[in-house]
């Protein structure tokens, strides 16, 4: 077993974002490893159009990671697809304006960062879950998000631009539910790219996070580990600690079991814990243990998918109940009769 491909994301404003970057180290630990930059593009700044041109001559690949600001979702999702056409037009100006070179353009599918927030605090309570049972009974805006996105994958082809996804591992479950539940609460969209990361950040899934990953990873074309450190501020102290080098690198052996290229969040808290740096000398032929709640993980699934399949078909529900009582009211007659 040999390296992966390796694709660090980076999530910085652009004073932390030229720290991080100060001196060569960092670029030179990425040409070690042949490793791809997905830069978060949080703005259309000359620092950042600087630090692209200089991974530019360097030889460091880099996807522009689309995100908006955190007052439009920060992340992509079903109500913000016009906003997030209306940032690429903006990026595209950017880019012509710097010369700027990417290898392609990561979009991140979530849940609108604002209302991420709210359920997390519990602040807005009865008015967040009215908000929510609206969106999930909204069936006409999955289509016209999907088409959108769609239209807007299609523009960056033209472009010239490959096109990866990052999505929460769910989206596969509802694929095989052929549902759309998670789609129109949480905002996810179903999209068709080139390669889909599945986020499966072991962090938030302590003690069984290597399960899910070893469930998750065979339907992913790639598959997203972490988080080693940094991201966005979550209320209420509820990001969890930062994965150890154990834990890193037991995930890394786990993808490269699957034969899965890896993308890690985040190349910052890569470099703060000094795992950037140990990475150029990794041993990658060495197996880990396979999970021993993988079969747990894996029937868990299978519940999920089959309530998303009778949550997106209430009238199988109607139907049962329908004929429990009318079975009930024949055996009760039959009763009666003898």
């Amino acid at each position: 077993m040999s390296q992966p491909p390796l694709t660090f994301f980076c999530e910085l404003h652009p004073e932390p974002l030229a720290k991080l970057f100060d001196g060569r180290f960092v670029i030179d630990d990425l040409k070690a490893l042949n490793a791809t930059l997905s830069l978060g593009i949080l703005d259309f700044s000359d620092a950042r159009a600087k630090l692209v041109k200089r991974l530019n001559q360097a030889g460091v690949p880099v996807i522009a990671w689309l995100l908006l600001p955190e007052e439009e979702g920060y992340w992509f999702n079903i109500d913000n697809h016009d906003k997030a056409a209306a940032r690429y037009v903006e990026f595209k100006a950017w880019t012509t304006q710097h010369e700027l070179e990417w290898a392609g353009v990561g979009l991140d599918i979530e849940m609108d960062i604002n209302e991420m927030r709210a359920i997390i605090s519990g602040k807005e309570g009865q008015g967040l879950a009215r908000r929510l049972w609206r969106k999930f009974t909204d069936k006409q805006r999955v289509a016209g998000a999907r088409r959108s996105y769609q239209a807007l994958i299609d523009l960056i082809h033209t472009e010239g631009y490959p096109v990866e996804s990052y999505h929460l591992p769910v989206i596969t479950d509802e694929r095989r539910a052929r549902a759309t539940v998670l789609q129109r609460t949480l905002g996810l969209v179903d999209l068709e790219t080139e390669r889909e990361v599945l986020m499966l950040y072991t962090s938030f899934l302590r003690p069984h996070g290597d399960a899910a990953l070893w469930s998750y990873a065979p339907e992913a074309d790639a598959v997203g580990v972490g988080v080693t450190g940094g991201g966005v501020d979550l209320p209420g102290g509820t990001t969890p600690e930062p994965l150890t080098w154990a834990e890193f690198t037991r995930d890394l052996r786990l993808c490269v079991m699957q034969g899965k290229p890896i993308h890690i969040f985040s190349l910052e808290g890569c470099v703060e814990q000094g795992f950037l740096s140990r990475l150029t000398t990794f041993d990658w032929e060495q197996p880990a243990p396979i999970p021993e709640k993988a079969g747990q993980v894996r029937w868990l699934r299978t519940v999920f998918t089959a309530l998303l399949w009778v949550v997106e078909r209430p009238w199988v529900i109607l139907i049962a109940l329908a004929t429990l009582i009318g079975l009930g009211f024949l055996f009760k007659r039959s009763d009666n009769d003898q």
